[in-house]
């Protein structure tokens, strides 16, 4: 049996009264993770780097997925323009999550609010090698909607 994946997170200075991520049910992927800042208020169209007033360090071969909540996406619109984004397991820096107003009125996000969910998964990464020649399929080089209407 392997031994159970461990995220280390470090509180910045000032944070003490947020908890750190957390899942809302015990089958839950997603791990809820909270604005640091103080109340703000994110107007329509707006791209807004946001704090979580955390620090994580991964384990090597685990990456970090930062995700919208769908609660914010259907009352408000507020989305995240690079989702998923992605978390390496060498960065050290403060988490901070890209949320967008997509939405037609300003929304105010409070400090605590949850803001987005955090997956975690394990990743390869392969050796890249360059050939001349690569191997026939039945779809080919068919793109988008080549299999099929629905």
């Amino acid at each position: 049996m392997t031994e159970p994946l461990r995220v280390r997170f470090l509180r910045l200075e000032g944070n003490p009264d947020l908890p750190l991520p957390g899942r809302a049910t015990a089958h839950s992927a997603g791990y809820d993770v909270r604005s640091s800042e103080a109340d703000l208020e994110l107007q329509p169209g707006e791209i807004r780097a946001v704090s979580t007033g955390l620090v994580m360090e991964l384990p090597p071969g685990v990456e970090c997925q930062v995700r919208p909540r769908s609660g914010l996406a259907a009352r408000f619109g507020i989305t995240l323009p690079n989702s998923p984004g992605t978390i390496d397991p060498d960065y050290r820096g403060e988490l901070k999550v890209l949320l967008q107003n997509c939405g037609p009125a300003p929304v105010p996000i409070r400090r605590g609010e949850r803001i987005a969910q955090l997956v975690f998964a394990r990743f390869e990464a392969p050796e890249v090698v360059e050939v001349d020649h690569l191997s026939e399929t039945a779809r080919g080089e068919g793109g988008f909607g080549s299999t099929g209407t629905r």
